[in-house]
Order: structure tokens, then sequence, then C-alpha cells
């Protein structure tokens, strides 16, 4: 069979393996920063002891800085006011450490430190639609847990909660990181709450877009080996091994995979809903894919079934339930079958909470529908069987 014509993104120099972090100083001068900003989240980088390790070593190899500690995700007052506060300084480079805010965060401020404009501007579909120039400071994205995969991409993903909200991304190729650094001791903080949103939240993206129609052979192989990673040693990340540096870069080496396959296959139909779901309630990413992947793909497998046979889709959902399953010989019916069971198990096991948690009625669903993008769902999804997805979850 021939390949098909494909796309696929530039992925920054990746720094992979325990202890990495010791290299964030040449990094630094490679760029040539001598004064930086340091985004990170609000407590847990400093309760771990891991903060005091990273100023040492900013401080013994004479780089300046000035440190944002921020909590929640990046709003557009935020970003504009960190802009304004810091502009002045004449910072050379930006660091973003921590969860995927944190790592999105760091990225709008890299990219709007050198203009005097707000981001709105630039938001996709909410803003006055100007394309940002890709002029920005060098980014360097440090995660702390693994989930979104922002360390891999170009775009920045900024909300508003509220009746009129958004979450909406900031997004130029010039906006990938610089470098990224993945180290398993920055990893092994991450509370078990926020493991489960941001492993299911990576389980969805390498699921989704190894499902997609603009998937490609290079694509698929990332999917298929972050995948076999989250089978083998995410419930064990969230649970007796959760303080092993080295299990804890298993799962952060399928977040990095499932970065790179949603920046060139795109995302599905949960995805879809996780946007205007996380722009008109205060709803974390993670949870919103953990609580919504196994309804959500078992009526992509339903619709499949019924209307389109032939999708190939459907042999790739019994590769993945292969991948799950400890059975051999089975039809590809039952593997397929096997992986959405073992979705609902999982999101059982580790109770994931409901979308109804946070404040979801069944009074909003038609709102949410209006708003939800289905454009890399394997099969088109009607109006009635997004409903079911959502109305199941309340």
């Amino acid at each position: 069979m021939t390949i098909s014509p494909f796309f696929f993104a530039k992925v920054p120099p990746i720094h992979f393996g325990t202890g990495k972090i010791e290299q964030l100083p040449s990094l630094l001068k490679s760029v040539k920063a001598h004064k930086v900003l340091v985004v990170t989240g609000g407590k847990s980088l400093e309760d771990s002891g891991n903060w005091s390790v990273i100023q040492s070593l900013l401080e013994q190899n004479q780089i300046s800085f000035e440190r944002i500690a921020y909590s929640g995700e990046p709003s557009t007052p935020d970003v504009d006011r960190l802009c304004q506060q810091y502009r002045p300084q004449q910072i050379e480079a930006v660091v973003g450490i921590g969860g995927g805010s944190v790592i999105d965060l760091g990225k709008a401020i890299s990219a709007m430190l050198p203009h005097q404009n707000s981001i709105f501007d630039h938001l996709e579909r909410v803003g006055k639609g100007i394309p940002h120039s890709g002029v920005k400071l060098p980014y360097l994205a440090i995660p702390t847990t693994s989930g979104t995969g922002g360390e891999v991409t170009k775009n920045a993903v900024i909300s508003e909660v509220g009746t009129q909200g958004y979450k909406k991304s900031l997004r130029h190729d010039n906006l990938i990181p610089d470098g990224i650094i993945i180290d398993g001791n920055l990893l092994t903080s991450c509370p078990q709450s926020l493991t489960v949103a941001c492993g299911l939240d990576t389980l969805t993206q390498l699921l989704e877009p190894f499902l997609s129609p603009t998937a490609s052979p290079l694509t698929d192989a990332l999917a298929l080996s972050g995948i076999e990673k989250v089978a083998q040693y995410f419930l064990a990340a969230c649970g007796s091994e959760g303080k092993n540096p080295q299990v804890r870069e298993e799962i952060a080496y399928a977040s990095l995979c499932s970065g790179i396959c949603l920046a060139n296959a795109g995302l599905g139909i949960v995805h879809g809903l996780a946007s205007p779901l996380g722009g008109l309630f205060p709803i974390p990413h993670g949870v919103v894919c953990g609580t919504l992947m196994g309804i959500g793909n078992k009526v992509t497998l339903e619709a499949m079934r019924a209307r389109e046979p032939e999708n190939p889709a459907l042999v790739k959902m019994s590769q993945v339930g292969r991948i799950f399953s400890r059975e051999l010989g089975k039809s590809e019916q039952y593997y397929a079958d096997f992986l959405i069971k073992t979705l609902f198990e999982w999101i059982e096991q580790l109770e994931v909470p409901k979308l109804s948690d946070y404040g979801v009625t069944a009074s909003d669903l038609e709102t949410i529908v209006e708003q939800t993008s289905n454009r890399n769902n394997p099969i088109q999804l009607s109006r009635e069987e997004i409903f079911t997805i959502l109305s199941s979850r309340l």
C-alpha cells in the first residue's frame, strides 16, 4: 500500500531523562539569554524542593531571573497584565516550568512580550483575527505533569470562563518552544488526582490522532508507541509507583508523543467538546477528557459500525484494544469492545468526576453542542449522538 502525502510539523530539541534539568543553564546560554523570566505553578515546585535546585542552577551560572508563580489556566487579562509588567525589564528568554497551563502561559508571554497589543487580537475565532507575526522571545518548556503535550505544540490555549467564555488558541509555527526538558525528578510531586486527569488527557490525545482521517504512518507509529506506555504504566503512576521518576518518565514520554500526534493529525470529538466546556465552566481540561473519553469512543465506535463498517478507524480501534488485552486470537470486534470496556473501567476505578460536579446541567447541553467541533473525528456524529455523550456524564 502506498503512503498518502502528509505534512509533519517540526519538533523542538528534546532533552529527556532523569537529571536533565542540569542542562537548563547551557540551553539558556545557547540562546544568549542572561536575564530570563521563569513561569512556574503556584506551590508544588517549591514544596517538592525542585525550585531551590533550579534557582541554584541559575544563580551559579550568573543568569539573572524574575519569577511568576501562577495558578489556574491563563486568561487574556492575565497575559496582558504580566506582559505589561515585565516588558520594561529587558527579559531575553522565558522558561515555563509546570503543568500544561503554565507551559501555555509561558508560551503566550514569550510571544507577546515583544509586542504592545493585547493577546486577544490574535486569538482564533474570538479576537480581531490579526495573525501573530511569529516574532517572540526564546522559550524553553519544562513540564512537571504529563498531559497536554503543550511542550511540543505551536499554540497556547487562553481561557475566559463564563456565559460568554471561550477557550481559544494563540497560534504560530514559531511558537513551538526552542527546547524542552523532561526530567522524572520534576514529575514525582504531581498529585494523584492530577496524574489521573493528565494521563487520561494523554491517552485521548494519542487515541484521537490515531483514529483521525488525517493520520499518517508517522503519527500512527508515535501514537501506538505512546499508547503502549499508557497501557503499561498509567495505573502504576496513579498508585504505588507515583514517586518513581522512571515510571513518571514513561508517562511523560507518552504525553510527549501525544503532543506531536495532535499537532500533526488533529483531535476528535472529546476535544471538540472540551473547548466549549472549558470556556463555559471552571472544569479542568484533563477532567473533561477523562470523563468523556469512554462514552465518546463508544458512541464513535457504534456510529462507525452502523453507518461506515468499512471505516479504517474500526481496525485501528481493534489494534489499540489488542494493546490493552492479554487475550490472543480474538476477533476485531472483541478487541474494539475491550478498549471501550477498559476506558469505562478506568474512569470508574479512578473516580473521574462528572460534568455536573462542575455545574453543568441538562439545560446547558444545547449551548455546548452548538459550539462543538466534530472536525477530525473518524466519523461525523449527529447532534443526538453528541447529546448522548454529554448527558451520560452529567
